[in-house]
């Protein structure tokens, strides 16, 4: 007896849940089925990562596609950005990655691609499958079932992601690096022994059962350990990476964690650097240090709604050489427009060692001018409820200059935020950004008053 699956495993820009309640070796063939079906798909690849279930939900899907028609190429154990580049490179109909991201190791999932490694999204493709799915609609498979053969791209992704920068130009920075036991392990040791860089390695072991912490560096918790070696080692700084190596995040030579805002200003001050002119897109919610740095190195600066398939979308229409979210996805137009986890730590170390700064040296001009609140989130009671809070703060400050890019947003002369409601669930997410560090947290308090008491 099939289980029916859980139609909430259907997220808004993946598909993940709890193994093996909600996903199980059946789910996720169906779903290789569905995934076909829907793509057309005559080629695809297959990649997995660390997980304990992403072998059996790995050889699952593909079975699921090839019943369904498709030659798969199973790139076998690979972080999702480097699934991404394959599926671009070898010019396949799709992709799929077995992982939960940054989720607990109970976790797990699927990152879908189409063709040119676009993402599938709720409003592009996932809800498509998840009804062919859930409703048992996948169509009848053909009489001639796919092949498979298997592919290595670790050598040639390093070699990829390294002509991004100028190896020999990097310095010998000391470094604290932590992949969580996840997919950053198996991508960082041919990297950063190319580089002339003294790296402390921490949790390179590839281990799905997360034996020091989980491999999710946006939270406090997951970052004591590598805090603590860059302050006890002096280092100039360090680098840590999710559980699927997507997305990297840093830490300055004081041990401060670096938002993403800042981050995204400074891959673009990188890239004006190499490429005057160009255009960069940045997400909603950022800080205005992005588009402050974008103008005063000459580059045009361009705002867009959160996600990582309106971002591809943007970038292919503005011919942007680079698009930043401040939750650490960043993308690059010769990345095939996708996202990277450690083109940005390249990136980086590159403009470090040209500016002759330390990480925290190129930081203390925007930590001394901007300041965030970061995303604080609100649970809300339903759907409803997030809707008319949010027009309610539309309301509230309608004197300022309002937009609904995302949300709602609202600018003042010396700050400004955005509101937005979470994909998935009825919560709010506030980010705010004021010109002094008082201004910051009076009204950031203010705002948490309108939305948590209808103030």
């Amino acid at each position: 007896m099939t289980r029916t699956p859980d139609p909430g495993i259907f997220k808004a820009y993946d598909i993940r849940g709890i193994h093996p309640d909600q996903i199980t070796a059946d789910i996720a063939a169906r779903i290789g089925r569905a995934f076909v079906a829907f793509l057309g798909a005559g080629r695809i690849a297959v990649g997995r990562d660390m997980r304990l279930s992403s072998p059996e939900l790995a050889a699952a899907f593909i079975d699921g596609a090839r019943t369904q028609g498709a030659d798969v190429v199973d790139y076998g154990l690979v972080g999702t950005d480097m699934l991404y580049y394959g599926v671009a490179r070898d010019g396949l109909d799709g992709g799929a990655e077995i992982t939960a991201s940054h989720n607990p190791k109970q976790y797990n999932g699927m990152k879908l691609v189409r063709r040119q490694a676009l993402p599938l999204s709720g409003d592009a493709g996932i809800a498509e499958i998840r009804d062919m799915v859930v409703g048992d609609r996948i169509p009848a498979p053909p009489a001639a079932r796919g092949s498979l053969r298997a592919a290595h791209i670790l050598d040639a992704y390093v070699e990829h992601v390294l002509g991004f920068i100028d190896p020999a130009a990097v310095r010998p920075y000391s470094l604290v690096l932590d992949a969580g036991s996840g997919m950053g392990g198996l991508v960082a040791p041919p990297l950063f022994n190319r580089l002339s860089c003294r790296t402390t390695r921490l949790c390179f072991e590839v281990d799905g059962a997360f034996p020091n912490h989980e491999a999710n560096p946006l939270l406090e918790e997951n970052r004591r350990h590598i805090v603590e070696r860059v302050r006890a080692d002096g280092a100039d700084g360090a680098i840590a990476w999710d559980g699927d190596a997507d997305r990297c995040f840093f830490i300055d030579g004081e041990g401060g964690f670096v938002p993403g805002d800042f981050v995204t200003a400074l891959l673009a001050e990188a890239f004006l650097r190499k490429q005057p002119g160009s255009t960069i897109i940045y997400d909603v919610r950022a800080s205005h240090a992005v588009a402050d740095v974008v103008r005063s190195h000459g580059g045009t600066a361009l705002m867009n709604r959160v996600g990582h398939a309106f971002f591809k979308k943007r970038m292919r229409e503005e011919d942007a050489v680079f698009g930043g979210e401040v939750t650490g996805h960043y993308y690059f137009r010769e990345n095939y427009f996708a996202d990277n986890g450690f083109i940005p730590a390249l990136l980086l170390l590159e403009l470090m060692s040209v500016r002759g700064e330390t990480l925290s040296g190129l930081l203390a001009p925007l930590r001394g001018r901007y300041f965030i609140s970061g995303e604080i989130n609100t649970a809300m009671a339903d759907m409803d409820a997030v809707r008319d809070t949010i027009e309610r703060l539309a309301a509230r400050y309608g004197d300022a200059r309002v937009y609904r890019m995302d949300g709602v947003s609202a600018e003042y002369d010396a700050w400004h935020f955005n509101v937005r409601p979470s994909n998935t669930e009825p919560l709010i997410r506030l980010n705010l950004e004021a010109a002094s560090p008082e201004l910051m947290a009076e009204k950031r308090d203010e705002v948490l008053d309108v939305i948590r008491r209808g103030a």
